[in-house]
């Protein structure tokens, strides 16, 4: 078996990506399963063309996508991707979609075929802060996961895909508010390999209840 996990450049005028710098050390191996790692741009459109070349190359059974959610504090495996491009700020080519379709043949929405609820346990299992997101915005992330999921319904059947965020990490909060919630690089590599792991080891999600009441 082999993983394909991406992660994204810089961007929003930020030095690093956390979800690159931690896919990047990821282990070659995961649970008997191969690991291969590739970084996509920022750009919308771009990234899924990225991602659609290496999945020809490489011939992924699982393609798991990873990008920074600034503001949140924990590891969040996305349920869902909308076909909509709303961006409030400029990708790294500058285009700034409004109220446009990702795909205008796609549904209106994909849901992972991953086992979201198997990889939120298997992190906090390890003991890593971790849940279910029910939005993966609309900016390049929500781009990158909703092109994945069409790829799979449309020409890829045989793959499983979905999508992680990840906190920042402590060295991009100097100057942020007091308060702004960061991870440390290696608890999210180490979170990301958890994920993996019960992405392998689960072909089918486990019963449980992550839903929310918001």
């Amino acid at each position: 078996m082999k993983v394909l996990v991406t992660g994204f450049t810089p961007f929003g005028g930020e030095k690093i990506n956390p979800a690159w710098e931690a896919v990047k050390q990821l282990p070659h191996e995961i649970a008997g399963a191969e690991i291969a790692t590739l970084e996509i741009p920022t750009v919308f459109i771009k990234s899924g063309r990225a991602l659609e070349s290496g999945i020809k190359e490489l011939q992924p059974d699982i393609v798991i996508c990873v990008g920074q959610a600034g503001g949140r504090s924990i590891i969040t495996v996305e349920k869902v991707a909308i076909n909509l491009a709303e961006a409030r700020i400029k990708d790294n080519e500058g285009n700034q979609p409004t109220d446009r379709k990702i795909k205008e043949d796609g549904e209106n929405a994909y849901f992972t075929s991953l086992p979201a609820k198997a990889m939120v346990m298997n992190i906090r299992r390890n003991g890593i802060p971790a849940n279910i997101s029910y939005t993966a915005g609309t900016f390049v992330c929500n781009d990158i996961m909703y092109t994945l999921l069409y790829l799979i319904d449309k020409k890829y059947p045989g793959i499983r895909g979905g999508f992680i965020h990840v906190p920042y990490v402590p060295e991009q909060t100097v100057e942020k508010p007091d308060g702004t919630p960061s991870m440390s690089l290696p608890m999210i590599r180490d979170g990301l390999t958890y994920a993996i792991e019960a992405a392998v080891l689960n072909e089918k999600d486990i019963a449980g209840v992550m839903g929310t009441i918001l």
